[in-house]
């Protein structure tokens, strides 16, 4: 495992090429952050954000949602995948808020998670990105990435969770879990992680640090 030094210096290298990271998911306010996020739930960001757009032009809150109905709503997110359960979800969802809580998203992580469709990754991400409070949300890439760099050796991502908010360092924790999203997102892929492109290559305790750039790939097969 890391030691603490390289720990802090993983994230100071991720806070000096990018300092603030925001969420890629398209929203306006605070209810349609909380769909936007319940719709990103095994999809991507991109996928979610050419769906959103027209949803959010027409139903911006719990009230909305709800009058428009499970059927409607359907047709605004069918591109998204697990759609079915997720409209029956957020449905839900908005019944809870307006029955429970005014018609406002909880700002408490318990409250948050006895929602429909909102499990602790959800609620931890939408309290980092809602609330800025320093919450470590762990998704497929953060899991993943994690791991690979020696942050932790986790079996399950609640135990990355746990591993994850005792072992960084307090000043990172507000940006932390954007860090890896991003870091498994666009450099530490699942399958080709581009080694090349990274930030933090040798700090990292990845046994399989063999992978080469594409465009490496790409000039031996010129030769």
């Amino acid at each position: 495992m890391l030691s603490y030094d390289k720990i802090n210096d993983i994230f100071a290298r991720f806070a000096a090429h990018e300092p603030a990271p925001k969420t890629e998911l398209y929203y306006i306010n605070e209810f349609t952050l909380l769909v936007a996020i319940i719709l990103s739930a095994q999809a991507t960001d991109v996928g979610v954000n050419k769906a959103t757009p027209a949803l959010f032009a027409v139903a911006s809150t719990p009230e909305k949602i709800l009058a428009m109905g499970e059927d409607k709503l359907k047709e605004y997110i069918k591109t998204i995948g697990l759609y079915p359960s997720k409209a029956r979800n957020i449905i839900k969802m908005c019944g809870q808020l307006l029955e429970n809580h005014q018609g406002k998203v909880p700002h408490d992580l318990q409250e948050l998670e006895q929602l429909a469709g909102v499990g602790s990754k959800t609620a931890n991400v939408w309290l980092n990105c809602a609330l800025g409070l320093p919450t470590i949300a762990v998704d497929t890439h953060v899991f993943r990435v994690a791991n690979r760099l020696g942050l932790c050796a986790t079996p399950t991502p609640k135990a990355t969770e746990t591993a994850l908010a005792k072992i960084i360092p307090e000043k990172w924790k507000i940006h932390a879990h954007h860090w890896l999203i991003l870091h498994g997102r666009y450099v530490c892929k699942a399958r080709k992680p581009v080694c090349a492109n990274c930030l933090v290559q040798d700090l990292c305790e990845f046994d399989a640090k063999l992978f080469l750039h594409d465009s490496t790939i790409n000039n031996r097969a010129t030769h």
